[in-house]
């Protein structure tokens, strides 16, 4: 900034450099963390479109049909890569964040087993909703 007297203070400068790091490292953290998890809903959705038995075994179990984990897998890849395009991340992480609320719930209630791989990705997601909410405001 520049005083009354054509002198700049080099405090404020430091000071708006180290704003600008900090966003540049906060913008990449989250581009780290979108790009960690589109990779896992990517394999998650992939695992259950191609029929991996694991996958048939626990919709089975869920009991609402083979369709149900066809439109999970569809909904995974699909909101997995939008989470790359920037326009689109708000939303994709708004669906993913549902879709990993119902997982967990899922497994909580319904199928058993431990639901904190799903519950760290609800995390995720959230995150990932709130921070690019502007984006998807406008």
């Amino acid at each position: 900034m520049t005083s009354l007297m054509g002198h700049s203070d080099p405090r404020a400068l430091g000071a708006a450099q180290d704003r600008d790091v900090r966003s540049k490292a906060a913008s990449i953290a989250l581009w780290l963390l979108q790009a960690g998890a589109a990779a896992m809903f990517l394999m998650a959705g992939a695992s259950k479109l191609l029929g991996a038995a694991a996958m048939v075994q626990m919709f089975d179990a869920v009991g609402i049909g083979q369709w149900f984990r066809y439109l999970t897998g569809g909904i995974e890849v699909v909101a997995g890569l939008s989470l790359l395009v920037p326009s689109l991340a708000f939303f994709a992480a708004l669906v993913l964040a549902v879709t990993m609320a119902g997982a967990v719930a899922t497994h909580l209630f319904i199928i058993g087993g431990s639901p904190v791989a799903a519950a760290v990705l609800l995390t995720v997601t959230a995150v990932v909703a709130w921070t690019q909410a502007d984006n998807g405001a406008s």
